[in-house]
């Protein structure tokens, strides 16, 4: 499943690619993809042709364009979003309309005209592409932010917010992020560290792989209880969150096959840095420094498999730290 850099990955090529164009054209061909629009593929299409992509803005791992009718030049706010959900396979891919159909293509929005400052004409089509179809696209309202910044993570910093998306946390790299209302939150908890940070609606964006990184950079086993954390161990948790994340921002994301991809088709690469995601039975790389031959260790975790060091992060005893 896509994790946070991978959806702002996918939020910056948007906005280099979508930002400022109009959508002509919606052209939907399975509706599985748009369930979430209760009013269906007419109601979709009839709201979005002839909008024009005010901005891209991401909160967690929920994308959105903000949309203004091409007649409404007033001023003000953009009233409605279209908001995309990639769910454990979608793709979002800006392609020239000459390019053949993808096998799993769910939704074509084709797009005004536009050219690259070297005069370059910009891909006509912005393509949903789904495999599993568990993600989507559908129309939201946009509502203000109750702190009054922006939305998340975008070009315009608007003070807006699908109402889908306005219980989301925000996550470690939006400037608008409060440790103190995280770390509040987090001691008020009764639960381990890691299934804590996996709630999207105490901080947003970590998934299985980013946390078992941060907490493997933190020296934090993922059964530490939540009311023992010290401000320090937080804030080193948080800090090792957002420098995982501009790690794997800076290697376009994290690829195992070829469900991820970015706008432009490119697979990222930082699976090739992992320090405990997926390397059970491998040395860590933090004991062989100091020349230790510890393995590191998987174990099963909410249905899904936690990777610690057992020197680096000692599991708490009978539960407590």
């Amino acid at each position: 499943m896509p994790e946070l850099p991978e959806v702002e990955v996918v939020r910056r090529g948007l906005a280099q690619w979508v930002r400022g164009r109009t959508i002509t054209g919606v052209e939907i061909l399975d509706e599985r993809s748009i369930r979430r629009h209760a009013l269906g593929a007419e109601d979709l299409r009839g709201n979005v042709e002839g909008t024009r992509v005010e901005d891209v803005a991401r909160r967690g791992k929920f994308l959105w364009l903000p949309l203004r009718e091409e007649t409404n030049n007033d001023g003000g706010a953009p009233q409605l979003a279209l908001m995309a959900h990639l769910g454990m396979s979608g793709q979002l891919l800006v392609e020239d309309s000459v390019q053949p159909d993808e096998k799993h293509l769910k939704v074509r929005l084709t797009l005004s005209p536009a050219a690259n400052t070297d005069g370059t004409p910009m891909p006509a089509e912005l393509r949903f592409i789904d495999q599993r179809i568990f993600g989507g696209v559908f129309l939201a309202d946009l509502v203000p932010t109750a702190d009054g910044h922006a939305g998340g993570l975008s070009e315009t910093g608007l003070p807006l917010v699908p109402v889908e998306a306005a219980h989301i946390a925000r996550d470690p790299l939006d400037p608008a992020f409060s440790f103190d209302a995280f770390y509040r939150r987090l001691r008020a908890r009764r639960t381990g560290i890691k299934r804590a940070i996996l709630d999207q609606g105490l901080i947003s964006g970590i998934g299985n792989i980013y946390a078992d990184e941060a907490l493997w950079a933190a020296k934090l086993h993922y059964a530490r209880p939540t009311d023992t954390m010290r401000r320090k161990e937080a804030e080193r948790l948080v800090e090792a969150c957002r420098d995982v994340m501009n790690r794997a921002l800076d290697a376009g994301g994290t690829s195992f096959d070829s469900l991820y991809v970015n706008v432009n088709g490119a697979s990222g690469y930082f699976a090739r840095s992992l320090n405990a995601y997926g390397r059970e039975r491998e040395n860590c790389n933090r004991c062989a420094a100091l020349g230790l031959e510890t393995k590191i260790r998987r174990d099963i975790f909410m249905n899904r498999s936690s990777y610690t060091c057992p020197v680096c992060q000692p599991r708490p005893r009978n539960g407590r730290w």
